[in-house]
This record gives structure tokens, sequence and C-alpha cells, in this order.
């Protein structure tokens, strides 16, 4: 694994961490540059990190939340583990962040450049503002305002694609792990996890091994139904209470009559 539960060595540590999280929806084509190759070699193996360096800054979502995280904490680099990390599962750094500060400086990026289909990109979003992906994927992206009471399939599935989840390894198949992990729901009026299910995500893409180290027991990070990286405890409570904290906001302004668009 890239992170430091197990042992990765400083040097290109964010790098490294950034693209094993950002290769999926990047090779699915959901944002990013167009050839994610380099993402893949450098989550895998380490290569080449000035090319993630380059494929990062195309990432219009990800990477102002990384230069707002790095300014508000005092830190030069964006790409810093520390940075990174906040961002992909919460907490860390991100902790000491004011949310409303935050919140503030992304949407004076980000507003600018919003179209008609960001037309929610207002100062009600700064109410839900946390610093890192979680907020992006339920309180910046569009999706669960087009969640309604009898159509709701695709948002949620686009939604639960697109969060970080956390999931426990219960086997090893050739190309994939079976796992138990918690699958988002909607009742028609709220967003909610679901008990634990067991499920099959990829651990390969182009015959490339993401996470050769992955053994039953372990916990692992799923972005897209791909695995990203091994979590170690305090991660996995990071990640869950990350979670929960924004469905409770997101579920505040659904309640308010925050969707459908």
């Amino acid at each position: 694994m890239s992170g430091p539960a197990r042992g990765a060595t400083a040097e290109f540590a964010g790098e490294r961490l950034f693209a094993r999280y950002a290769h999926a929806p990047n090779e699915l084509g959901y944002c990013g540059p167009a050839d994610s190759r380099p993402l893949l070699d450098a989550g895998v193996t380490g290569a080449d990190p000035a090319a993630v360096r380059a494929a990062a800054r195309a990432f219009h979502g990800a990477w102002p939340y990384l230069e707002i995280i790095a300014r508000l904490a005092g830190i030069a680099d964006p790409l810093d583990h520390r940075v990174v990390e906040a961002y992909w599962i919460g907490g860390g750094i991100g902790d000491a962040i004011d949310a409303a500060e935050f919140g503030r400086a992304l949407l004076a990026h980000i507003k600018p450049q919003a179209g008609h289909y960001w037309r929610h990109l207002t100062e009600d979003v700064i109410e839900e503002a946390a610093p890192n992906h979680c907020f992006h994927v339920f309180g910046v992206y569009p999706w669960s305002r087009l969640l309604g009471p009898v159509h709701f399939e695709h948002p949620l599935q686009v939604l639960d694609g697109c969060r970080i989840r956390w999931a426990t390894v219960l086997e090893r198949e050739e190309d994939h792990l079976v796992v138990r992990t918690r699958r988002l729901t909607w009742d028609g009026g709220r967003l909610g996890l679901s008990e634990p299910v067991v499920e099959r995500v990829a651990r390969t893409v182009g015959g490339i091994d993401l996470l050769p180290g992955a053994r039953p027991g372990d916990r692992v990070a799923v972005h897209w139904s791909r695995v990203c990286d091994v979590l170690t405890p305090e991660q996995v409570e990071r990640l869950r209470r990350t979670t929960l904290a924004q469905l409770e906001a997101t579920n505040r302004r659904l309640a308010r009559g925050g969707g459908p668009a």
C-alpha cells in the first residue's frame, strides 16, 4: 500500500496517495486528464511523481480543495501527504481548518466558473462545507439535489460510487476482493447507510494489481467500486465520522427543500 500504515517512505507519498484515489474516476472519464496511465503507474509503483503533479492540476474538482486546504493549514505543498489524506478521507489536518472559512474560499474559487448546471452554488452551501471529498460529493456536486421520492436510482448510484467507502476484506479472488461494506441508502427523504453487505470490488486494472498486499481482515478504501488503499483503524474512523457528518448536513438541507433541483 502507499500510505503510512504499511511503512511507505515519506518521499512522494502525497503524489502516490493522490494517484491511488484519483485513478478510478479519471480512468472512467469523470474527471482529470485524458491519459490515466500515469496515475495507475504512480499509485501502484510510485513511478513518475512529476506526472502525478501535472495530472492533479487537471482535476478541476480536487485541485482547488488541495490548494485551499494547504493554504489554510499553513502547508506549502498541495500534494503534501497530510493534505491529500485530509481531502480524500477527512479529518487529520482538516479538523483544525474553519469549515466556514474553507467554504467561502472554495465558493470564491469555483463560483465564477459555474454555469447553469451549478446554479445551486450559493452562500447557502457554506453551511454544509467541510475540507474534504465527501463535501464535494454531497454538497458541491448536484446529484443530491436530483434525489426524488420516486426517481432516485441514478443519482444515488453516482453518489455512492463517487464517495470514498470503507470496507473489510473477506477474501481475494483473481481480479477482485470480496468485501463487507455499507452502501448508501435513500428512503425518499433522507440519505443513510445500509447494514453491512457483501460485494465484489475490483483490485486489478489492465492486469495490474492495485493492492497486492491486501489480505482478509484488512480494512480498505473503495472508490467507484475499485480498491484504493489499506486503511488503519484511525483512518477508518476518520472516514466514517466524515461521512456521517456530511450525510447529516445534507439531510438538513434536503429537509428544508434543497432538492430535487
